[in-house]
């Protein structure tokens, strides 16, 4: 018979004993069955006693594995966040690279559009030159060619130069996308080792209360 069943008939056996008349407020009880309740809780205690260092190794047994699962969490939660910003300075440095390559030829591709177009403008230039009646309408024309070849030319350097900004941005945008993650993942981490470590001291200080039902036999 548990220790709780033992209380609850020493509790039964209180209540249903009667008062004896002009006896100043004394009880009758059955004494032979309370001595017998009495020598059952003495040989329950032991058993209850076992049961609750039983349940306490249990929850220190539980508590070295829960901890020894989230140190792993961490340590690959760890290896994970390196790996991410890892990538993502690899896959920053690629994007660079590609915009660097695709504006230097860009430039490139403007540089030899605007020669062809000066030298197409300096042989017009030179083919009105040959004929006295329309030299100056061949300047003004090779000039125009001109202006509106270095425009063009501008423009395009413009634009490569506009392109490999947006390329940098993306670029910076993706890596803090990823180091934001990054830290989202540490502080999680922090956040369960933090409520293991509280669950394992609520689990402590409740291993060292003493037994509720042996203070009530005690009493």
């Amino acid at each position: 018979m548990k220790i709780e069943m033992l209380i609850d008939e020493l509790q039964e056996i209180v209540d249903e004993a009667f008062t004896l008349p002009l006896s100043g407020g004394k009880t009758v009880v059955n004494t032979e069955r309370l001595k017998e309740i009495i020598e059952d809780m003495r040989i329950n205690l032991p058993i209850e006693v076992k049961q609750a260092k039983s349940i306490a190794a249990d929850r220190t047994n539980i508590l070295n594995k829960s901890k020894a699962e989230a140190e792993n969490l961490v340590q690959e939660a760890e290896e994970r966040s390196k790996n991410m910003v890892g990538q993502a300075e690899d896959k920053s440095k690629t994007m660079v690279q590609q915009a660097e390559e695709k504006s230097k030829n860009m430039v490139k591709q403007a540089e030899e559009r605007s020669k062809a177009m000066v030298k197409q403008a300096d042989e017009k230039a030179k083919a009105m030159v040959q004929q006295s009646e329309i030299v100056r309408a061949a300047q003004q024309q090779a000039q125009e060619i001109l202006a509106s070849a270095n425009h063009q030319a501008f423009e395009i350097k413009n634009a490569a130069n506009i392109y490999i900004d947006n390329m940098m941005k993306k670029a910076d945008d993706e890596l803090s996308k990823n180091l934001a993650e990054v830290k989202k993942t540490r502080q999680s981490l922090k956040n369960y080792q933090q409520n293991q470590q509280n669950q394992q001291n609520q689990q402590r200080n409740t291993t060292k209360q003493p037994p509720r039902s042996t203070n009530a036999a005690r009493k």
